[in-house]
């Protein structure tokens, strides 16, 4: 071999190893407060190659009972491996774009429920084979005239009774029972007390006993407010308000973590107080943006918060709404 073909395949396997090599000289981050105090890791979900493996990304983050990690893409689910590697995938038609993700168990098998936005409609599909055996379109038998059914959350009773938000639209919250079969709806678009300015986000607040829904209600004024209905559809009270953005909800134990979509992290406790605030993003102009792609990203600043989960140790999965693709694991502090 000469020493021009050894010096040319050299540079070629610096080229190669160069974004690992980057990414592997990134410090890990320390962020938030108290018990709520977490570490990035820093390239985690990314390829060998050092790229995202997701595409653009405005969806959702949850975790099976094996602790594998699902997060929606515009281009399907991705689902990774705690330590950062994709194990699987469901891409095609049927997955496309589902923007708010909830996992339940039912007779031993895994079903994720999906609320799929720019598709006008709420699907179900199991994690063994990505079988869909649900779909919930509008119901025309709730009477009303709809311009458009855009639903952006979902989640699921105790009972299998099935939410979905129309957030995109009217803000009605449809409610289905287990077969999908329309049951009654609730709420309407406004900014009223018991109005919604885009119900962006919900999940089963099960801090509660019975359990009550957790809605975001993202632009209701002043802006960016949590409020409790009841699963009968009856409000019962607004949480909090002032919290910017706030785009979903996932509860563990006690805690609530709450992405706003100007660039962070909230978490609130038990007594729905603020403890915790992570990866806030210092540049405005970087809070709430698609367009940062993956060279333009900083370790421990959020810039589109869009979605987040906790694993059974209360790791932290968040994902960004991102013309690249980013998803970010952070993990608890050991004190």
């Amino acid at each position: 071999m000469t020493n021009f073909v050894r010096i040319t395949a050299l540079l070629c396997c610096f080229s190669i190893l160069q974004p690992v090599l980057a990414a592997e000289a990134v410090e890990p981050v320390r962020m938030g407060s108290g018990a709520m105090t977490f570490d990035t890791v820093p390239g985690w979900g990314l390829r060998p190659s050092g790229d995202s493996a997701l595409g653009p990304t405005h969806g959702s983050v949850v975790i099976d009972n094996a602790g594998n990690i699902y997060t929606s893409a515009q281009k399907g689910v991705v689902v990774f491996s705690p330590a950062g590697t994709v194990v699987h995938s469901y891409k095609g038609d049927d997955y496309k774009q589902l923007h708010d993700m909830e996992i339940r168990e039912e007779d031993g098998q895994e079903f994720i429920y999906g609320a799929r936005n720019d598709h006008a409609e709420g699907i179900k599909f199991n994690t063994r084979g990505g079988e869909v055996v649900l779909r919930l379109k509008y119901p025309e038998e709730s009477g009303l005239d709809l311009k458009k059914f855009n639903p952006t959350a979902i989640t699921v009773a105790p009972n299998g009774d099935i939410f979905l938000s129309n957030g995109y639209a009217s803000n009605h919250i449809f409610r289905y029972d287990k077969e999908g079969n329309y049951l009654t709806h609730f709420g309407k678009k406004g900014n009223g007390m018991q109005e919604f300015n885009t119900a962006h986000g919900m999940t089963l607040d099960t801090r509660y006993d019975p359990p009550r829904l957790l809605i975001c209600d993202r632009n209701h004024e002043p802006r960016g407010r949590l409020v409790h209905y009841s699963l009968d559809g009856k409000f019962l009270e607004e949480v909090i308000t002032g919290l910017g953005m706030p785009t979903a909800v996932a509860v563990q134990g006690d805690y609530v973590s709450v992405p706003d979509l100007h660039g962070r992290l909230v978490i609130l406790n038990k007594t729905n107080t603020i403890v915790a605030v992570l990866g806030n993003n210092p540049d405005p102009k970087k809070g709430a943006a698609y367009n940062i792609p993956q060279e333009e990203w900083v370790e421990g600043a959020f810039s589109g918060t869009h979605g987040s989960y906790w694993d059974p140790d209360g790791n932290l999965y968040v994902q960004d709404w991102n013309i690249s693709g980013r998803i970010m694991k952070l993990v608890k502090a050991k004190w």
